[in-house]
Order: C-alpha cells, then sequence, then structure tokens
C-alpha cells in the first residue's frame, strides 16, 4: 500500500494540522498582552485574563499531546486521550462562542478542529485498547 493513501498518513497530518492550530492559539492566549489579544479577538478582553491564560494552556497541551507522545513512543495512549480532550474542548469552545453570538466568527475553526481531532482520536483509539 502506497504510504499516502494509508490511514497512518492521514492520521500524522490531522493531528498535525489540529496541533500547529492549537499550539499557535497557545502563544497567542498564554504570551500576548490582553489588550493585544482582544483586538484580534473579541472575547479575550471580556473575560479574566486568567481565564484567557488558562484557555492557552489548555491549547498548549492539546497541540503536543496530539503529536508527541506517538512520535517519540513514549507513553503513546496519551495521543488518543489528547484527542479526546480536543473534542471536548471545541465543543465547550462552539458552545462558548455560540452563546456570545460569535459563531460566525469562530465556527468554522471549531468545526475543522472538532473533525480533525475526532478522526485522529477514532483513529488512534487502538492505543487505549479500544
Amino acid at each position: 500500500m502506497d504510504f499516502l493513501a494509508s490511514l497512518d498518513f492521514w492520521l500524522w497530518i490531522a493531528a498535525t494540522v489540529a496541533a500547529f492550530f492549537y499550539l499557535l492559539a497557545a502563544y497567542w492566549k498564554v504570551l500576548m498582552p490582553i489588550p493585544q489579544l482582544a483586538g484580534m479577538m473579541k472575547w479575550p478582553g471580556d473575560v479574566a485574563s486568567s481565564f484567557v491564560r488558562g484557555i492557552g494552556l489548555v491549547d498548549f497541551a492539546a497541540g503536543l499531546g496530539l503529536v508527541l507522545p506517538l512520535a517519540t513512543g513514549i507513553l503513546a495512549f496519551l495521543t488518543p486521550l489528547a484527542a479526546l480532550g480536543s473534542v471536548v474542548l471545541q465543543v465547550l469552545a462552539i458552545g462558548f462562542h455560540g452563546k456570545r453570538g460569535e459563531t460566525k466568527q469562530t465556527l468554522g475553526l471549531n468545526i475543522v478542529l472538532l473533525a480533525l481531532s475526532a478522526f485522529v482520536l477514532w483513529g488512534r483509539r487502538g492505543l487505549l485498547g479500544l
């Protein structure tokens, strides 16, 4: 079977793309000043800065967890758990932004990240013994 046509290849692509977006979001939410971040997206200016920083740390954990455990072979079962956490994160993000009327700006990316994370969870579920 050609590697580009293999499920494993597409799982790595999905995990890497999702990880990129999670790590980018983590960088913004953890390191950017809140007023500058609020200029990019409205919600950080409306909530406690500790909430923004906390979500940034969750994004950071998701980004690392989707790729590093399986890539290193160390605690590889954490990859599907990170994917599960990412699915939960996106469901909560969709609800949060929906309640605030921000779905026009956020729903597309949230759905893409939800789909990528769900695909990785489905594809890597064997690492959990399921």
